[in-house]
């Protein structure tokens, strides 16, 4: 199974639109950015995106245009799904896996493209073409929104989505000790939001979990770029 970061950037991404921040400059002096953060997964030769967000097409043709056998929803934010319609007379839709809150919301947004919707309830396992998934509900007011986990093998990776690092019990046994954690990162530590973690609170959690190796995604602008254990789009695990 192969892990690709497609993007690791939040809702407005870096280098943001305007913005002469020492991060926005150093971004376009070096050509770095930061696409909004979707991940794709690769295994026996089937493709499955968690999260399409509005950098999809850019983001797929980066990866060599690979047809995407499925589709996972963690929340309905703008910048996790609002990318699907990319799909549109490029291949046949996929279909999509998703909480019935968030599919109920999502899928109603893209109600004009004709899809398969494929509801699951929180910590229900489901297997995608023997990838063992399950959506773990997270905190991110007011949003209903679920981090995934997947498992193959024995390894096993845990996706927090965007959240606070206070997870809801249940959640937080199932992502302990796992091999790989992509986990919300939106600010450095002097900075604090009321719906995300920032750095300091990004590596706790992975500490706290006892995650093995971890990366921080959904990052803003405000991230430097020379921070230990931050996500690179294109970044690509092998397990």
């Amino acid at each position: 199974m192969r892990v690709v970061l497609l993007g690791t950037g939040d809702a407005i991404g870096t280098p943001r639109i305007g913005c002469s921040c020492p991060q926005c400059t150093h971004a376009r002096e070096h050509g770095l950015q930061r696409l909004r953060t979707s991940l794709l997964l690769e295994h026996q030769g089937r493709h499955i995106l968690i999260d399409t967000g509005p950098d999809l097409r850019q983001q797929l043709l980066a990866s060599g245009s690979p047809r995407i056998d499925a589709v996972l929803w963690t929340h309905g934010h703008y910048d996790h799904f609002m990318g699907f319609g990319e799909f549109y007379r490029v291949q046949k839709m996929p279909d999509v896996y998703a909480p019935p809150q968030v599919m109920d919301y999502c899928g109603g947004i893209f109600q004009f493209l004709d899809f398969r919707h494929h509801p699951v309830g929180a910590y229900t396992p489901f297997d995608l073409f023997g990838i063992e998934c399950a959506f773990l509900p997270v905190i991110h007011p007011p949003a209903y929104t679920c981090g995934v986990l997947l498992a193959l093998d024995g390894v096993r990776i845990g996706y927090t989505s965007d959240a606070i690092s206070s997870l809801p019990e249940e959640t937080a046994r199932s992502l302990k000790g796992v091999d790989l954690l992509l986990v919300d990162a939106l600010l450095p530590p002097r900075l604090h939001v009321p719906k995300h973690m920032n750095y300091q609170e990004a590596c706790d959690l992975a500490r706290d979990l006892d995650a093995v190796d971890f990366r921080c995604v959904h990052q803003s602008h405000h991230m430097p770029w020379d921070l230990p254990h931050l996500g690179t789009d294109g970044e690509t695990f092998t397990f």
